[in-house]
């Protein structure tokens, strides 16, 4: 299924800019790596700004549970 592109504000060509990064990319890599809220502390925003530009990108957030001896994989298609 084709993503529609959406409008970036001001706000997101600017951290896009500052990070030499397309969002699509950076924020998808800070939240795994950091979570919510730092990964939107990092970039200047919001929690809540950065679950709006997550929305409006489509990119998915789940949080899931696992016990020491479970793993997750996450696939990509591609």
């Amino acid at each position: 299924m084709p993503t529609q592109t959406m409008r970036k504000t001001k706000l997101m060509r600017n951290v896009e800019e500052q990070f030499q990064r397309p969002l699509e990319s950076l924020v998808p890599e800070m939240v795994n790596e950091h979570g919510m809220s730092h990964a939107a502390s990092e970039l200047g925003v919001s929690t809540a700004t950065l679950g709006y530009w997550m929305l409006k990108l489509g990119i998915r957030y789940r949080r899931v549970a696992v016990t020491a001896d479970e793993t997750i994989e996450v696939k990509r298609p591609g």
